[in-house]
C-alpha cells in the first residue's frame, strides 16, 4: 500500500509521531509514558532532556521529571542510542541493553585502547567500580575514579567517560541522584532491581520491537534512518522491517519514501492542520537526531546554525515541523528571559505560539518568562 503525500504533510506525521502536534495527548500521561513513547530522549544535557519532556506534555512539571527518575525510578539516564546518554523507561533496558551495549563496545575497543584502556584495565576497572558502589555509592565520577586510583588504576581524561560507558552499556551502572550539579553513578540492579528491567528478548525479537518502536515515535522514516538514529547495522535493521513489511504503509513524497506504522494509519485522517503548531525545542532535541538527513526539518542555508560541527544541536524554534530559528534563555534570580532569534522576520500569527509557549514553560518551570524576539536577521 503507497500513499503520496506533500513534504507538508509528512512533517505532520513526524510532529505527531512526537507528541509535538497540537493533537498530542492531553497531559495526563506521565513521564514514563511520553519517554517510551519517543524512544528515549536524548539526555548528555540534563536540563535539555527534561525540557523536551515539557514540549512534548501538557500538565507535567519539571519536579515530575525528577520524580520519575530518582524517586519512581520508572525513568533511568544511561548509555542508549548511538551510544550516547538518554533518558529511557526502565523496563526497556532488560531487553534494549543487551541490543545495543555490545554492538557500542565493540565499536568503540580502538579508542578505548587509545586512552589506555585495553581489555585488562577495562576488566579490572569495572571490577572495582562493582565493588565501590555496592559499598559506597552513589558516587560522582571524581569520587569514584579517586577510589580506582587507590586500588593502582589511573585514569584521566576521556579515559573516564569511556569506561563509564563500557560499564553501563554491559548493563552495571546508570546515573543516579544528582549531588548539586554533579551527578552520581549506582550499580543498575540496585538503583531499579531485576524486576523493573522488563524480559530479555532473543536479538531478532529485540530488533522487531525496536523497528516498531522507532517507527511509531519517528515515522515517516526508513530503515536508513533508523540506522543513524539507533547506532545499529543496516543489515539487521533492514531484516526487522522486512520482517513486519505487511505491518507498513508506503509514503511518497517529494524525491523521497518513507514507511509508517499501519497502526498510525489514522494520523492520515487529521491531515491537512490550520493552526500553525510552534515550539520551542531544546539542545539536542530528538526530532533532530531522529534521521539520517535533516533536510526535511532545517533549510540546507541555515543547517550550520543548528549544527555547526562537534555534535552540539542547538535550541530551535520549530513552525509546523521546520526550523525557522533559535533561542536562548537568561536566567536572572527567579526569573527567565527567553530571547528568540529567527532566521527570518516571522509572519505576525506566529508570536501567539510563541508567547504560549513561553507561558507553559513558565508553567513548567514554576518560574517568571518573558519573551524577546529579535529583530536583526
Amino acid at each position: 500500500m503507497t500513499i503520496s503525500l506533500s513534504n507538508d504533510q509528512v512533517r505532520f506525521l513526524r510532529l505527531h509521531a512526537q507528541r509535538l502536534t497540537l493533537q498530542s495527548p492531553d497531559g495526563v500521561t506521565g513521564v514514563v509514558e511520553v519517554v517510551k513513547q519517543v524512544g528515549g530522549i536524548q539526555a548528555q544535557d540534563a536540563s535539555a532532556a527534561t525540557l523536551a519532556v515539557r514540549v512534548r506534555s501538557a500538565k507535567l512539571v519539571v519536579a515530575d521529571v525528577e520524580q520519575a527518575r530518582v524517586q519512581d525510578r520508572t525513568i533511568i539516564r544511561t548509555w542508549g542510542p548511538r551510544g550516547t546518554l538518554h533518558l529511557l523507561a526502565s523496563d526497556d533496558i532488560g531487553w534494549l541493553l543487551p541490543l545495543l551495549g555490545p554492538v557500542f563496545v565493540a565499536g568503540d575497543r580502538r579508542r578505548r585502547e587509545e586512552l589506555g584502556l585495553d581489555e585488562d584495565v577495562c576488566a579490572r576497572g569495572i571490577h572495582f567500580i562493582h565493588n565501590v558502589l555496592a559499598n559506597q555509592g552513589p558516587l560522582t565520577r571524581a569520587e569514584l575514579f579517586e577510589q580506582l586510583a587507590n586500588q593502582g588504576i589511573h585514569l584521566e581524561g576521556q579515559a573516564r567517560p569511556h569506561l563509564l560507558g563500557r560499564a553501563a552499556l554491559e548493563g552495571l551502572i546508570c546515573l543516579g541522584p544528582d549531588r548539586g550539579a554533579e551527578p552520581t553513578y549506582v550499580l543498575l540492579n540496585d538503583w531499579i532491581g531485576h524486576e523493573r528491567k522488563g524480559h530479555p528478548l532473543s536479538e531478532d525479537e529485540a530488533y522487531t520491537k525496536l523497528t516498531r518502536r522507532y517507527l511509531s515515535a519517528y515515522g515517516t522514516a526508513t530503515p536508513e534512518d533508523q540506522a543513524a538514529w539507533s547506532g545499529l547495522p543496516l543489515k539487521k535493521i533492514r531484516a526487522a522491517w522486512q520482517h513486519i513489511a505487511d505491518q507498513l504503509i508506503e509514503i511518497e513524497f517529494t524525491g523521497a519514501r518513507g514507511w509508517i506504522l499501519k497502526t498510525c494509519a489514522s494520523w492520515l485522517d487529521e491531515l491537512p492542520i490550520h493552526t500553525p503548531i510552534v515550539r520551542l525545542l531544546p539542545r539536542f532535541d530528538i526530532y533532530l537526531l531522529g534521521y539520517r538527513k535533516r533536510d526535511l526539518a532545517v533549510q540546507s542555508q541555515y543547517a550550520r546554525r543548528i549544527n555547526a560541527g562537534g555534535g552540539i544541536i542547538h535550541p530551535t524554534v520549530l513552525v509546523d515541523g521546520r526550523v525557522v530559528g533559535t533561542w536562548k534563555s537568561k536566567r536572572e534570580k527567579n526569573h527567565l528571559g527567553v530571547i528568540v532569534e529567527p532566521f527570518d522576520e516571522l509572519a505576525s500569527e506566529l508570536y501567539e505560539g510563541l508567547e504560549a509557549e513561553v507561558t507553559d514553560l513558565a508553567r513548567f518551570l514554576g518560574m517568571p518568562t518573558t519573551l524577546h524576539v529579535l529583530t536583526s536577521f
